[in-house]
């Protein structure tokens, strides 16, 4: 025995390195799993690694900063050596990874690989690809350009709309009542450390319950699942035609990896990264954000909804999905697993796929509802116009047409990101407004490049007549009182 060989058994003596991988890797599985249907597990497994791989490269230079998120993947793209083909290899690998884990998904239901005895490996990949998807929108929000910006608006919209929890939800994922700084440090904790963490865990899971209840080996009309007497069968299957899976079985899924891997390079070199677009800017407020692909669908649909069912539909469809997704095994977890002997199976793919893509399509045209401006439309109080100065007046229409009432109230009616405006006079002084409007503070960014000086100035003469009638308005208390 070499020196080479006696460290080898001296470490697998120990280690007990053999035993590891033949209870692993070198399991045995159905000869007829070694087929291509059986590949797009592997490939997505693949897809995250890149993931994280480019994804640790990028955390080295991205600042997860309101004020640098933009400029930091602006240097990438054109500064950093390769930066872009970087960020354009994580951004295609994401978009392969969804892609695949779908075919995934769609290949175990069509093969009834969720029945017994593998319903927990079915429902732990529904909560590998919910993972997925909320590593997507993550990293889409991490771009924080404009599209992020009110993508991220129009999420936390419909999530505002949560009866009770609605208002602590949103501020738990904001970190406040808007998008701000700690809002970037939150999705950036979530993308680089919690998701995929979880996504780790899941993976271990997921590969555990394969290796326990094994591979479903390939459907056969008129042999249905039996759980009386199917653990016998299968163990039978494997005496008879079983293969150890390394390195009989993957000889497929090492190929289709290899072609993922060039696909993902393939695109990442041609088509570059995606974004970021112009940098974000809470005043410009007529835009039509677009989600990533996975997305549309979704955007789509809740675009199209009539006004009077946005609310339900947006908070009840997401779940009764999901909820189907969940009880798939528990609904039909015997009998037949070919396709050929489950035509709803198969039209339910047909007509689901089918609507997916006619709604991705049509996200890609379909401006979003309800409108950015949607409290531009509700009207100004008649107390709060009634006696005023032509230039009141002309500033309370500058208050409506510039949307201010989307983040601000009047009258109990309006957005909820800022203070209501109601009493606004006892709290500051007029110059306080004009800089306040102007430079912005706080969480209000500024409008001076917005706003002209005329609309400026009348927009302050409104707001300083905004407060009750038995409570004088704010005054700068340098000046004496009898001067005014």
């Amino acid at each position: 025995m070499s020196t080479a060989q006696a460290v080898a058994v001296w470490l697998d003596e120990r280690l007990r390195i053999s035993k590891l991988f033949e209870s692993t890797a070198g399991h045995t599985v159905p000869a007829s799993s070694g087929s291509w249907f059986y590949v797009f597990g592997s490939g997505t497994l693949l897809c995250f690694v890149v993931q994280v791989l480019t994804g640790m490269c990028l955390a080295l230079v991205y600042v997860p900063s309101a004020d640098e998120a933009w400029s930091s993947l602006i240097y990438l793209n054109y500064e950093q050596y390769l930066g872009w083909f970087l960020r354009a290899v994580h951004n295609w690998g994401s978009n392969f990874m969804v892609a695949i884990m779908t075919l995934h998904m769609i290949q175990v239901f069509l093969f009834g690989a969720f029945k017994y005895p593998r319903e927990l490996t079915w429902i732990s990949g529904c909560v590998l690809f919910l993972c997925t998807l909320g590593m997507a929108f993550t990293g889409q929000v991490l771009r924080f350009d404009q599209d992020a910006y009110w993508g991220l608006g129009i999420g936390v919209a419909i999530l505002a709309r949560t009866p009770v929890l609605g208002a602590p939800l949103t501020t738990l994922l904001l970190g406040g009542p808007i998008i701000a700084g700690e809002t970037l440090s939150r999705f950036f904790t979530l993308h680089v450390f919690v998701i995929p963490g979880l996504i780790i865990a899941l993976v271990s899971l997921h590969l555990r319950l394969v290796l326990t209840a094994g591979i479903n080996e390939f459907p056969v009309p008129g042999r249905p699942v039996n759980p009386a007497t199917y653990h016998d069968e299968y163990e039978a299957l494997l005496k008879k035609e079983g293969v150890p899976f390394v390195p009989r079985a993957i000889g497929k899924d090492l190929v289709f990896s290899g072609f993922v891997l060039l696909a993902i390079v393939t695109c990442a070199a041609l088509f570059g990264p995606a974004g970021p677009n112009g940098p974000p800017d809470p005043t410009l407020i007529d835009t039509s954000p677009r989600p990533d692909f996975y997305f549309l669908p979704l955007f789509s649909v809740f675009a199209l909804l009539p006004p009077y069912t946005e609310t339900f539909l947006m908070l009840v469809g997401p779940v009764v999905g999901i909820g189907l997704l969940f009880v798939v095994p528990f609904i039909s977890n015997r009998g037949e697993k070919s396709a050929r002997r489950r035509p709803v199976a198969v039209l339910s793919v047909i007509i689901i796929m089918l609507t997916l893509s006619v709604l991705a399509y049509l996200g890609t045209y379909t401006p979003w509802s309800p409108v950015m401006d949607a409290w531009s439309g509700v009207p100004t109080p008649v107390e709060m116009v009634k006696g005023r100065s032509p230039l009141a007046l002309q500033g309370a229409l500058v208050l409506q047409a510039k949307q201010c009432r989307n983040c601000h109230s009047l009258g109990g009616q309006g957005g909820m990101r800022g203070p209501a405006l109601d009493a606004v006079a006892t709290r500051l002084t007029g110059p306080q407004l004009v800089r306040q409007v102007l430079q912005g503070g706080g969480n209000m960014p500024a409008y001076g490049h917005n706003l002209k000086p005329d609309e400026v100035t009348a927009l302050v003469a409104f707001m300083r007549t905004l407060r009750p009638d038995y409570e004088p308005g704010e005054r700068d208390s340098a000046v004496p009182a009898a001067a005014r």
